[in-house]
């Protein structure tokens, strides 16, 4: 499957630029799936130490407006995140857009952080704990969301579980760009499968671009870059089957029963506490 990944700002008329940019290139590289950074048409409000409702109810309308442009990009599949409320609770919610479905939601990013610059557990609260495998078309595939490529112990089950792509939206900072890539690559060989991230992008350097395409051997196969904010590669499905039967999976496989696992769903008060709005 031919995978396009991307950097995107969030600024109006950077991002109407931008995506042009982009739909010319799934355009001319028979794109099939895109992954979309973290919330990618939003402001990044989580660098914001409060919650403020006003804020959220213009993000929920702003992306609602994108969601409906995902077809100017002209493939089979779109992957991101979104804010989105589910019963009065606000959550970053993973989505899969197709042409004959539209958007159909994924899981929720259960794993947030609370602390300058990045207050989602202000903003957001905690979603699914457990990290299942999804389908585009042919593709089987589990979503990570940006933090969420921290859960290592989730890379066991995918081994496990035929997936064959480790898609992760990202929001992170210029600084730690070489970080994310090294706990890309760790995703890549643990799981057995390709890791791919699209990251946002701004002119503070606090959402630092630099999505990748990641082989099942850790070889970086493609990154972007300011200059070269897009990247298509094709991925080789039958490679990601091939690889879980070889080293490290193959080792780890031995010695377990083979039954998936999720991550521990903790507690009600837990999910209490990283909600602080009224």
């Amino acid at each position: 499957m031919r995978i396009t990944v991307c950097e995107l700002p969030h600024e109006p008329a950077a991002l109407e630029a931008a995506w042009a940019d982009l739909c010319e290139h799934t355009t001319r590289h028979a794109s099939e799936l895109v992954l979309l950074p973290e919330c990618a048409f939003v402001p990044a409000m989580w660098e914001t130490d409060a919650f403020e409702c006003g804020q959220w109810e213009q993000a929920l309308r702003l992306n609602a407006v994108w969601l409906g442009r995902l077809h100017e990009l002209g493939v089979a599949h779109v992957v991101g995140t979104r804010p989105i409320d589910v019963g009065g609770r606000p959550f970053n919610q993973g989505y899969i857009w197709s042409p004959a479905r539209a958007v159909v939601p994924l899981r929720r990013k259960y794993f947030l952080p609370d602390e300058p610059g990045s207050w989602e557990a202000r903003w957001f609260d905690p979603g699914d704990p457990s990290f299942p495998v999804f389908r585009a078309g042919a593709l089987s595939f589990g979503l990570n969301i940006c933090t969420e490529l921290w859960a290592l112990e989730t890379y066991a089950a995918y081994a496990e579980g035929n997936v064959q792509v480790v898609l992760s939206p990202r929001a992170t900072g210029v600084t730690t760009r070489a970080r994310w890539l090294s706990v890309g690559i760790v995703a890549a060989v643990r799981s057995g499968a390709y890791s791919v991230s699209s990251n946002r992008v701004d002119a503070t350097g606090a959402c630092g671009g630099g999505g990748w395409i990641i082989n099942p051997e850790g070889q970086i196969l493609a990154t972007t870059t300011p200059q070269s904010p897009c990247a298509t590669v094709d991925v080789d499905l039958a490679a990601a089957n091939e690889a879980r039967e070889a080293y490290p999976r193959n080792v780890f496989a031995r010695e377990t029963s083979g039954t998936p696992f999720a991550v521990a769903t903790g507690s009600g008060h837990a999910a209490e506490r990283n909600s602080p709005r009224p």
